[in-house]
């Protein structure tokens, strides 16, 4: 019996290989956690608490500018213009966050997103997010929001103060349980946001920390699943 021609070899050959490579590639994604900036992402099962008592950020965080630093304990930002700091931790469904912020600008602004991407930044002026975002004392330190990935929506909640004070350290808690997402500053009620289709799943598992121009602190995040 004469052998395949040594074209038919090779080119069945090539065709195995490129299907092995790929059967690969697909059992690998399937078995590893969802992964940002390269670096597996686990889903939290247990709470997580970071108080940034250390000189770098560390491979627990996805900084997407360059305005991101750690002094004196704490995290700080200025002039981030949308390039949020994400977690590299998948939150679950529901969750609560807690942390301390606070701002050395008059005009406020303090900044968080929750249940987005991981990865997102603005790419221009303008910024649509993949989470809900919430701000305290935006737009010149006149309204608190909580926007469904649009800070300019019509859908999103607005509340008119009470404005940030310059200095004073807030204790921020968000909270999500099945569709209504929750937030409190310093044990008293801010807004809440009924959203019929939660920011869940693939595309919407991660928080992160954002700002404008203001100059913000930021410290003793703790995440809790619920």
């Amino acid at each position: 019996m004469n052998a395949p021609p040594l074209r038919k070899r090779l080119t069945t050959s090539v065709l195995l290989s490129v299907s092995l490579s790929l059967i690969a590639n697909l059992s690998a994604c399937i078995k590893s956690p969802t992964s940002v900036g390269g670096i597996s992402a686990p889903l939290l099962s247990a709470p997580f608490s970071d108080s940034f008592d250390r000189s770098t950020l560390g491979a627990d965080w996805n900084a997407t500018g360059d305005r991101w630093t750690l002094r004196e304990g704490v995290l700080k930002v200025s002039n981030g213009h949308n390039h949020p700091l994400w977690l590299r931790r998948r939150l679950p469904h529901d969750v609560r966050i807690t942390f301390d912020a606070w701002s050395d600008s008059p005009t406020g602004d303090i900044k968080c997103e929750v249940f987005g991407d991981g990865r997102a930044f603005a790419r221009e002026a303008s910024y649509t997010a993949t989470s809900y975002v919430l701000i305290h004392g935006g737009w010149n330190n006149r309204l608190n929001v909580i926007a469904r990935m649009d800070e300019h929506g019509s859908d999103r909640q607005v509340r008119a103060g009470p404005p940030v004070e310059r200095g004073r350290h807030y204790h921020w808690e968000i909270e999500r349980r099945g569709r209504t997402l929750r937030w409190s500053i310093d044990g008293q009620p801010m807004l809440e946001f009924n959203d019929p289709s939660p920011l869940a799943g693939m595309g919407h598992e991660y928080f992160a920390f954002n700002n404008w121009e203001s100059e913000l602190s930021f410290d003793n995040l703790v995440i809790t699943p619920l």
